[in-house]
């Protein structure tokens, strides 16, 4: 949508953990627009609603660089930033706490539950990891430096600082982090293990599930048994790529799909719905990350302290 830009605090602080959205004035030089209002009503009318856009307006839910609301008759200017905050649709609470593995003035390191998205998108906005955090831990500027699958619990890293985010994303992007899953799924004894994993997964816009197909390999994992008991498996994996959904796709591809995965290696009727069932969760967890931290300088090593439900200790 033309006009809109990343979510920004700008004047007005956060709500329920997520930032206000930010909008700016495009050029006009057809001199479509002679008011802000028809402007955010042409531009946004779409996704909110004209009437309800001109309700927001009335109700000074637009406000200008100085935290001043802005009227939908005032000028049109090119440049003119604002900021409102979104609707958000009711969202189905995450019944399961977010622990803290680590924290200091720079880090947060998280173990998030399953069924918890990192950062907002889709259906997913306040009900995030990301959101969540803000909220419980008083940082409305953590970012996190990462993203984990939603149905995949584990480790997390969120930056406390905006200034150093860059630096935490770099080590993900250049493939400097080490980290281990740990998985259970079907025992099968005539799988020879461990091995080394290389397909090209593609994974399109708007469909559930990646795919393997032909061609140059863009992903590989390492996969391990730790140890089997009752038909089950528990596995060791280590990704050296981080394509979609990479580490469920290749222990599909074996023969060994992770358990209560809705997804592979069939789509389930679940997948598509809202209604989560938390009885069922991923049996996938982020279970290590380590790494040599860009700011101090020091050598970094986290594990989980989460634990999967099909495989209990003892």
């Amino acid at each position: 949508m033309r006009g809109r830009r990343k979510a920004s605090a700008g004047p007005l602080p956060q709500r329920d953990g997520i930032d206000a959205v930010r909008v700016r004035l495009p050029e006009d030089p057809e001199g479509r627009w002679s008011s802000v209002g028809a402007y955010l009503v042409d531009r946004f009318g779409g996704a909110i609603g004209g009437e309800r856009v001109a309700a927001m307006l009335d109700a000074g839910r637009f406000v200008g660089a100085d935290g001043g609301a802005v009227r939908g008759g005032e000028p049109y200017t090119v440049g003119l930033s604002l900021w409102f905050h979104r609707d958000f649709a009711a969202e189905e609470p995450v019944p399961f706490p977010i622990g803290i593995v680590y924290r200091d003035a720079h880090l947060v390191v998280a173990d998030k539950p399953h069924f918890l998205a990192t950062t907002p998108r889709g259906r997913h906005i306040t009900e995030t990891a990301v959101a969540r955090l803000r909220r419980e831990l008083g940082v409305p500027a953590l970012q996190p430096a990462h993203r984990l699958d939603r149905l995949t619990a584990g480790l997390v890293l969120f930056v406390v600082r905006p200034e150093e985010r860059g630096a935490y994303q770099t080590l993900f992007r250049d493939r400097l982090v080490s980290k281990e899953y740990e998985a259970v799924a079907p025992y099968d004894p005539e799988l020879e293990l461990p091995r080394t994993v290389r397909s090209r997964i593609v994974k399109e816009r708007g469909v559930l599930a990646a795919r393997e197909e032909p061609g140059e390999a863009n992903s590989e994992s390492r996969v391990e048994l730790v140890e089997a008991r009752g038909g089950l498996g528990r596995y060791r994996l280590v990704p050296a790529t981080g394509r979609t959904h990479q580490l469920r796709v290749h222990m599909n591809a074996l023969g060994v799909p992770i358990v209560h995965d809705p997804l592979y290696p069939v789509v389930e009727p679940e997948a598509e719905g809202a209604v989560e069932d938390f009885s069922r969760p991923l049996q996938l967890l982020a279970r290590r990350l380590e790494f040599t931290d860009p700011v101090s300088g020091e050598p970094r090593r986290f594990e989980s302290g989460l634990r999967l439900s099909a495989w209990p200790e003892g």
